[in-house]
């Protein structure tokens, strides 16, 4: 075959192949501009937001959508924010649902969450999935009201901070780590040496903080003493059955039933129209991450990035 030919065929399939793009793109964008409470947005009447904390809480906002990936595993906390705040402003949302399926995750992510869930000016409603965990249990706290599965695995109400040590590891294949520091706790948590004691109770400090912290938000959102909500705050994981017993959730039930009691809490008659928000990217930014893939090399930067300096968690760990 001629190189011409080779070259039309090329050059064909790369105008294909961006057309498709660009009807992606095009597409997403739309559902998002057009789509209900959109910019442009044509729902009408009175309705229930419903907004989701799904996967592990993490700070920042939440790429573009696209076809080849949907964010699964993790949920943003600007994100969640900005949904938040559209459901309060908009006139015809007269209740809030916040799924909560989720293990937890950053502390500073869920508190980001919890200071706008407090500032909410209707009523709000948890209906817990199959994990509402440590941080999922920590956003969910401050609802007017909590609902679970019995069979949702919740509570877990603690601090965690994990650190990898490899100093063993190190010794026996020679490996050195040579650190210069400005002050004695300046390589605190540093993997290559072993924790001593001052480090520890430094560490512990900070955990402790974060601890009391989740008990004074818990004690206040379930309207229970600090000293109830210690008895029963261990990190242990229970049942929506069992979380209904320690005063911990409200009631039993499923999503629909949620939607059902936030449509009573919001004075809405007949069955609710349920507004769902998404990610308002673009249509250059869709379709720029409907083409983007990332590097085998990116994506470990990103994980890497992500659990740099041992942060505190309210995360359950058991999966």
């Amino acid at each position: 075959m001629k190189k011409t030919a080779w070259f039309w065929i090329i050059g064909v399939s790369l105008v294909i192949l961006l057309a498709c793009g660009g009807f992606i793109g095009l597409g997403l964008w739309a559902a998002n501009t057009f789509g209900d409470d959109g910019t442009m947005g044509i729902g009408f009447g009175d309705a229930i937001a419903l907004i989701r904390v799904e996967g592990v809480i993490v700070p920042g906002e939440a790429p573009p959508p696209n076809l080849f990936s949907a964010n699964a595993g993790e949920a943003y906390s600007q994100t969640i924010i900005d949904q938040l705040e559209r459901a309060n402003e908009n006139d015809n949302v007269k209740a809030v649902v916040l799924f909560v399926d989720s293990p937890g995750g950053s502390v500073f992510a869920s508190d980001e969450i919890y200071l706008q869930i407090a500032k909410m000016e209707k009523p709000i409603i948890t209906s817990m999935g199959s994990l509402a965990a440590s941080g999922g249990y920590y956003v969910s706290a401050p609802t007017d009201e909590i609902w679970a599965s019995p069979h949702t695995f919740t509570c877990s109400i603690g601090v965690i901070m994990q650190m990898v040590n490899v100093e063993e590891f190190a010794k026996e294949y020679g490996i050195t780590a040579v650190v210069i520091k400005s002050g004695q706790f300046k390589d605190i948590g540093n993997p290559f040496r072993e924790v001593n004691e001052a480090d520890r109770a430094i560490l512990q400090s900070l955990v402790d903080e974060a601890y009391d912290g989740f008990v004074n938000i818990v004690a206040e959102g379930r309207d229970m003493t600090v000293e109830e909500v210690r008895e029963i705050a261990d990190g242990r994981i229970c049942s929506g059955k069992q979380a209904q017993e320690l005063q911990l959730v409200d009631n039993l039930g499923y999503l629909p039933d949620v939607i059902e009691r936030a449509a009573e809490l919001g004075d809405i008659e007949g069955e609710p129209r349920v507004i769902e928000y998404s990610y308002d990217g673009s249509f250059f930014e869709s379709l720029a991450s409907t083409l983007y893939r990332p590097s085998p090399i990116e994506e470990l930067r990103e994980v890497l990035h992500f659990n740099a300096g041992s942060p505190l968690m309210y995360l359950y760990i058991g999966q």
